[in-house]
């Protein structure tokens, strides 16, 4: 389904971030060892931010939902099997907030370029540069898994 609109982007986005705190919830609670837990933890944390900044976003530009159609974005492209998001082990965990992270990542990237609010477009940016850096974290954590 296309993201052709603005109103459809962020409330894709919002979405997207919500689910996301459910899983690393659950992820925390599963995790067992402690830099991971922390991790996790802290993306849960920014999930939970992330997710007001999207409605509070949405509601401040209501008014400019009805600008020119937006091309190019496609919700099939950023979802995850979410079946997949329970797996068994730490390095499994690690494995899911990688992709988690990688996939909102290129989400707010190329929605950043699509959308024509300057404002919003500076915090879609900086919300990829976040997940640039949890991925370095995450990575990071892999050689202690």
């Amino acid at each position: 389904m296309s993201l052709s609109t603005f109103g459809a982007i962020m409330g894709f986005a919002a979405e997207m971030v919500e689910q996301r705190e459910g899983v690393y919830k659950a992820m925390v609670e599963k995790a067992k060892n402690t830099a991971l837990k922390e991790t996790l933890q802290s993306l849960l944390n920014e999930a939970q931010k992330s997710h007001s900044l999207m409605e509070q976003t949405r509601r401040e530009n209501v008014t400019e939902m009805i600008l020119e159609p937006i091309e190019g974005l496609q919700k099939e492209d950023y979802r995850i099997d979410m079946s997949l998001t329970n797996p068994p082990d730490d390095a499994g965990l690690l494995q899911v907030a990688l992709l988690l992270e990688e996939m909102a990542k290129k989400f707010f990237q190329e929605a950043s370029l699509k959308i024509p609010l300057p404002e919003v477009s500076r915090i879609f940016r900086k919300i990829a540069q976040r997940k640039e850096k949890n991925i370095e974290q995450l990575q990071s954590l892999r050689l202690n898994l």
